[in-house]
């Protein structure tokens, strides 16, 4: 039976009634009111997030020389401090190691933020590229919470710290929460405007309680953090991403710079000049039927791919999901037919974002 590890607020889930299911090696709460009503508490206030299971790394030294620089897909040299970026880790092959946001604390330092699941494989990759410098691995000591939703910022500006009021996105600061160092970044991965507040693992759990004090604040699961990214069409690792699909299949070119150095480079240019197999689409179903993980994709009865991630959006009234589908049949209106042997569900295949009226940006 596998060993699950548990975050510092399992007993708060517990408290709550959380419904709780194994996520990346973690016991993780995925509802506590509702799948449905939690999205729609995100879209319309503030949800309150644990994501303490996430991964995270402090790397001091020389960006340049001491290789931290060749490691990602993106500069990390050019990361202004008190600014973040997102891209890949890349195997040889060009497949995606992993996806992490890098926050630049200072000239020398920066902390990296990896997923769960990934994240010892993650550090021992970094680890075994870097030339010099410090390289810690703090997952255990650090505790993650995502306050997501319109009303995000009044309610961390008045919980957390006035200063917040004029962060800007993939902005972060430090302040003092409950009396120790913290930093809260202008991020997230819902579509609203919001924040992921790192602050130490033994102050997590009263943080967590302070802002449930907050009318405007309700715990949501990871039930509903999954159709709320998909709606605005980010990628989750472990389904959209892994380590035999490369940013170029994934459509995710803009978070590569060809103009560095980095591991797998030489595969992602061979598949710009050859082309690729498969390619990845976004479609919508022609009812509320939702699409499922590894469902298949047919096109004239032909079967053309595979369905990565699916689900029912509230926002559109419908079926939403995304697959990876052979080249010639990505084209945007094309209907296509999502099926696993028995069930048929009509749909079509669209354009990103499904949902795009969000507060993200506000």
């Amino acid at each position: 039976m596998e060993s699950l590890k548990q975050t510092p607020l399992y007993a708060n889930h517990k408290k709550l009634n959380a419904l709780m299911a194994p996520f990346g090696g973690w016991d993780m709460p995925i509802q506590y009111e509702g799948i449905i009503a939690e999205h729609k508490w995100c879209r319309e206030n503030a949800a309150l997030f644990d994501i303490c299971h996430m991964g995270e790394f402090i790397f001091e030294g020389d960006i340049v020389k001491d290789g931290m620089e060749d490691i990602f897909t993106f500069s990390v040299e050019t990361i202004p401090v008190g600014r973040s970026r997102y891209g890949f880790l890349l195997n040889e092959s060009g497949g995606i190691i992993d996806d992490m946001i890098i926050f630049r604390i200072a000239e020398n330092k920066v902390m990296i933020v990896v997923n769960a699941a990934t994240a010892d494989n993650d550090f021992s990759v970094i680890q075994g590229r870097l030339k010099g410098g410090s390289f810690r691995n703090i997952t255990d000591s650090t505790a993650k919470l995502d306050l997501q939703g319109p009303e995000s910022r009044n309610i961390i500006t008045k919980i957390v710290d006035p200063s917040l009021l004029n962060l800007s996105y993939f902005k972060f600061t430090k302040v003092k929460i409950l009396g120790e160092d913290a930093l809260v970044s202008r991020t997230g991965y819902t579509g609203e405007l919001g924040y992921e507040i790192f602050l130490p693992s033994k102050k997590v759990a009263e943080l967590w309680e302070k802002l449930l004090t907050e009318p405007k604040v309700k715990p949501a699961g990871l039930g509903a953090r999954d159709i709320l990214r998909l709606e605005v069409g980010y990628s989750l690792y472990g389904s959209d991403l892994d380590e035999s699909i490369t940013p170029i299949e994934a459509g995710l070119e803009n978070f590569v710079n060809f103009e560095k150095e980095f591991i797998g480079k030489g595969a992602l240019l061979d598949q710009k000049k050859n082309g690729v197999s498969r390619i990845k689409i976004p479609f919508k179903t022609n009812s509320r039927r939702s699409p499922r993980h590894n469902h298949k994709i047919v096109v004239n009865g032909q079967e053309a791919g595979i369905v990565t991630s699916g689900a029912f959006s509230p926002m559109l009234g419908s079926g939403i999901g995304m697959g990876f589908i052979k080249p010639e049949f990505a084209i945007d209106g094309k209907n296509i037919t999502i099926t696993d042997g028995k069930l048929e569900i009509e749909a079509s295949i669209c354009q990103l974002p499904f949902y795009s009226d969000g507060s993200v940006r506000n």
